[in-house]
């Protein structure tokens, strides 16, 4: 995981799992979020997403959520990943405003 908190781009899947602990969700959960919202575009192996769940514990980005007494594990969201999250939206916005004026002619070098 390339992710860089000092404003550097987020992986696709990163922004999906952080999308998809807004709420409470397991491992499986997430997998079913993501492939359903990229209509199967993304699909991540449980290797890949827990790799990236662990990275993104320690970032603090996402914390466990409720007990594990014998249950699937669940996680969630924290306040620093929501901000990360939030981050995100605004640099993806403001590349899709500058390549969309680049398509339209509207860009000038001067």
């Amino acid at each position: 995981m390339h992710d860089n908190r000092k404003g550097g781009a987020l992986t696709e899947s990163t922004l999906l799992i952080l999308l998809s602990v807004f709420s409470p969700n397991h491992g499986y959960g997430i997998m079913q979020f993501i492939e359903k919202e990229t209509q199967g575009r993304v699909v991540l192996g449980a290797g890949t997403l827990y790799g990236a769940i662990n990275t993104l514990l320690e970032k603090g980005w996402i914390r466990p959520y409720g007990g594990f007494d014998g249950r699937k594990k669940e996680y969630l969201i924290t306040d620093a990943g929501k901000d990360v999250v939030n981050g995100e939206l605004l640099r993806l916005e403001q590349l899709y405003q500058s390549a969309n004026r680049i398509v339209k002619g509207e860009y000038s070098h001067a």
